[in-house]
């Protein structure tokens, strides 16, 4: 596919959305609609057999769900993985690292978003005062063992696509360094 002309139709602080008019392979036209989104950070924070997560609203679902703590940075900004997963760890949960490792990349929603996603895990970790945004306010953290964590994905209770997706590239990690 070529892209033939973008225009914006949508922005606000946390993203922009674009039509693109394209030329398929065939030379048919056709028109693609596109959500950009900074990358963002997930982090799975273990101590031991726990994990820690978080739960918080999520306005599209009108639910509240448990995820791992994730995000971008303010204002569209690009920043280093490494220093968004930091920020987003210290920000969601108050827990500073001690290691963090690079696991993987997800994709959103490459049908329809630029967003991609880079994994990280945290070790080593202490506590301190959580710096959350004004959008976070209602956000609570604990603590969970993995047979939870995995009972929660069974029984519907975490349906994050990150965060399942994110768990795999962990177990692959751990099946590799065994």
């Amino acid at each position: 596919m070529e892209a033939l002309e973008t225009t914006q139709v949508y922005a606000n602080p946390w993203m922009t959305v674009r039509e693109d008019r394209i030329r398929r392979a065939d030379g048919s036209p056709g028109l693609y609609g596109v959500i950009d989104k900074p990358d963002y950070a997930l982090v799975i924070p273990l101590d031991g057999d726990r994990l820690t997560l978080v739960e918080q609203y999520r306005y599209p679902l009108g639910l509240r769900r448990w995820e791992f703590p994730q995000g971008t940075a303010p204002d569209l900004a690009d920043l280093d993985p490494t220093e968004l997963a930091t920020r987003e760890l210290r920000e969601e949960t108050g827990l500073r690292a001690g290691r963090i490792t690079r696991l993987g990349t997800l994709d959103v929603a490459a049908g329809m978003s630029s967003q991609r996603g880079h994994v990280f895990l945290a070790t080593e970790l202490t506590q301190g005062p959580a710096e959350r945004e004004p959008e976070e306010q209602d956000m609570r953290t604990a603590w969970f063992t993995r047979a939870e964590f995995e009972s929660m994905i069974e029984i519907g209770e975490i349906t994050d696509a990150q965060s399942i997706a994110a768990y795999t590239h962990l177990l692959l990690h751990e099946r590799g360094n065994a």
